[in-house]
């Protein structure tokens, strides 16, 4: 069975075809730039083929699929005799809210929740009905199945994901925290249940998400317990752009000093974290590490609180669950960073959570244990495969 996943963002479109019975990836690339005068499409081969495509100025999600389309069935590079050979399609959809809580085939009411939901993800929820919209006309027939970033958090209590604010802002506004990278944090529980041996009921893994945007899950014998993202993507950890946690105060007085709502909001999405922090105009982890390395004390800064806000949070997750089998990182910071990951490991000596130098500058990109053998539990680096995650739910939800 061939699977094609898609992830469509404001202004790109990530995807990857998979032959399902080995799970192996037989085509993946983006289009990107989106909507720009210079849009273009990469795309590559299970045989490392790779190709750059310019596209039509302004090109947007039905141009991009169009084109993602014609390199698929190429008959030179190709994958694809016919899109007929796609029996279904998996899309990654950022909100569902409080009514979706688990994949489904895309219906028309499926449709109309995701577009109830614009105000929750306004760059994202449009962006992926749009691709879900081209599929429906790229590919007439084909389920399409959406699989949400918010879903696998919804098992959270309501202590978890209540704000300590007037009760009717959630029962009329549904002002609560939902959560994000579900489908990462998802995957790696598995995953790392997997590596040890275990079934996910039977640990609990505090699975850390680092990369652009960053958060962190406490999964209890397979059910999330708490999770770091809120209402948006915002809360939490400092982030390549966001600024995570901050007292709202601070918006307060960031309007009365004349700045507008929607310049708020711009300001903490794309212009703090490590961007706004580090001095260096880049949310770039490897930017700010050479600059600090460099002697720029402002970067050093950023790392630091980076760093900071993750051990915090690690140590909160580590208590509310009564203890960890295991930390799980992952994403692009998690799984290549090696400074940060032992900054973080410094950090969490308390909780009898010590760093193998040695395992640490061994595991690149790559699944591997990085903690001592005399550790109280282990630290792991587990690569995360949201695209997977998000074809093997397609195929579950298309055979119930």
């Amino acid at each position: 069975m061939k699977v094609l996943v898609l992830n469509a963002g404001s202004s790109s479109m990530k995807f990857t075809v998979y032959a399902m019975e080995k799970e192996a990836v037989l085509a993946k690339g983006v289009a990107e730039r989106l909507g720009t005068d210079k849009p273009n499409l990469i795309y590559k081969t299970a045989d490392n083929w790779k190709s750059e495509t310019a596209l039509a100025a302004k090109a947007g999600h039905v141009d991009a699929l169009s084109a993602i389309c014609k390199k698929l069935t190429d008959p030179e590079h190709g994958v694809l005799k016919s899109l007929t050979e796609i029996e279904a399609i998996g899309h990654r959809v950022l909100h569902g809210g409080e009514k979706i809580t688990r994949p489904v085939k895309v219906d028309g009411p499926v449709k109309a929740i995701i577009r109830e939901c614009f105000p929750l993800g306004p760059l994202h929820n449009p962006a992926n009905l749009s691709g879900i919209e081209a599929c429906e006309k790229e590919f007439p027939g084909v389920s399409n199945v959406a699989v949400f970033d918010t879903q696998f958090h919804q098992t959270m209590p309501p202590e978890a994901y209540l704000y300590a604010i007037p009760y009717e802002y959630y029962t009329k506004y549904a002002i609560r925290k939902y959560g994000f990278h579900g489908t990462s944090h998802h995957y790696v529980s598995l995953a790392t249940a997997k590596f040890l041996g275990k079934a996910p009921e039977e640990i609990n893994v505090i699975t850390c998400h680092l990369g652009n945007g960053c958060s962190l899950a406490a999964v209890q014998h397979g059910k999330v317990v708490d999770t770091s993202m809120g209402l948006t993507p915002l809360e939490g950890l400092m982030m390549g752009t966001r600024s995570g946690d901050l007292d709202p105060a601070a918006v307060v007085r960031m309007i009365q000093l004349g700045s507008t709502p929607a310049e708020v909001d711009r300001v903490l999405n794309k212009e703090s974290g490590l961007y706004g922090v580090g001095g260096i105009h880049s949310g770039d982890m490897r930017d700010m590490l050479a600059a600090a390395e460099s002697g720029n004390e402002q970067a050093a800064l950023a790392v630091r609180m980076f760093v900071r806000r993750i051990v915090k949070y690690i140590g909160s997750y580590y208590v509310l669950m009564g203890g960890a089998d295991a930390l799980a990182f992952t994403g692009g910071i998690g799984e290549f960073s090696r400074p940060i990951r032992e900054k973080v490991m410094r950090g969490l000596s308390a909780l009898g959570l010590e760093l193998d130098a040695a395992r640490n500058e061994e595991c690149f990109g790559k699944a591997g244990v990085i903690s001592t053998d005399s550790s109280k539990w282990k630290a792991i680096v587990m690569p995360t495969d949201e695209e997977l995650m998000i074809a093997r739910q397609t195929i579950q939800t298309l055979a119930k």
